[in-house]
């Protein structure tokens, strides 16, 4: 798999667009989740967008290797256990704590990837996944108790980054489309069983939750898994675990555009915080070694 090369700041670009949409989602999960079971709203959610994934994309799928497929469908099988658990966490804790701790999985990455894979990071990896927790932590939290709430959102968190950490190993540019369709057909299969306990997946109550589950599942469900599985295709996975903590960033600034929250000094620092540790991984590096090639430009002249 290629880590690096031209399509590396695309990767970036795109990865940051799926934060920007997953943070867009916030104040409309807020509203469906407040009139239905959140296990509802995923299992739904994400039937709609594997059946569509599946229809569209039919033609990939089909030319999946035997081996791509399964580990498509393990990949799905551990995002949708995660999710499951961070509905379940959620339910139990602060949505800021749940924030802060679901974004430990830019901690767990760069362990996982070194004991799973043997990859190797350089110290700036180590500092600004540091850095992102910080500002994690400056934007979400206000106290901090561990529960069981927090417990479920921890082990959320591990699941997300072993997601992670699998799709950058595993994805290739070329299978981006049947592998996001499988993965999303693995998630789907996750939240519908874990509705069957209480009665089997319910329908939204009305046509304004209908219209948010359709957004959900189509942009920021389909659209979301199909990009991210490209970009990490084409960057480390720690790399794009640091990228993805700007989601929170994302998700306070529409929620001060749309006057449901206002700024805070928090915010901005948290927020300042998480754009640094991005920035150590993403421009610090492309800057170094584009001072190196001017100056022999400058030389040779």
């Amino acid at each position: 798999m290629s880590t690096e090369g031209k399509g590396s700041g695309l990767a970036t670009l795109g990865l940051l667009a799926v934060t920007a949409i997953w943070g867009s989602t916030f104040v409309m999960i807020k509203d469906v989740v407040g009139r239905m079971l959140p296990i509802d709203f995923l299992a739904v959610r994400f039937v709609i967008a594997a059946v569509a994934m599946l229809v569209l994309f039919a033609v990939p799928v089909r030319r999946l290797g035997r081996r791509q497929a399964w580990r498509g469908l393990a990949l799905g099988v551990l995002y949708g256990v995660a999710q499951w658990l961070q509905t379940e966490g959620i339910a139990l804790t602060s949505p800021s704590v749940s924030g802060f701790v679901t974004g430990m999985y830019v901690v767990f990455t760069p362990f996982l990837a070194l004991a799973l894979f043997r990859q190797r990071f350089p110290a700036t990896t180590w500092v600004a996944s540091a850095l992102a927790v910080v500002g994690l932590g400056v934007l979400a939290l206000n106290g901090f108790t561990v529960d069981l709430g927090v417990l479920l959102t921890l082990a959320s968190a591990l699941l997300y980054a072993l997601h992670i950490v699998g799709l950058g190993h595993w994805s290739k540019p070329g299978d981006a489309f049947g592998m996001s369709a499988i993965q999303m057909l693995g998630i789907a299969v996750v939240c519908v069983l874990a509705t069957l306990p209480h009665h089997g997946p319910a329908l939204p109550p009305d046509g304004k939750a209908w219209v948010a589950i359709v957004y959900m599942a189509l942009v920021a469900g389909a659209l979301a898994m199909l990009v991210q599985t490209w970009a990490q295709a084409h960057m480390p996975a720690t790399r794009a675990a640091i990228v993805m903590t700007t989601e929170p960033v994302f998700a306070a600034g529409f929620a001060v555009a749309l006057g449901v929250d206002a700024l805070t000094p928090r915010m901005v620092g948290g927020g300042a915080l998480v754009l640094a540790a991005m920035y150590m991984v993403e421009l610090a590096p492309r800057l170094r070694r584009k001072k190196p090639a001017e100056a022999l430009h400058h030389e040779a002249g």
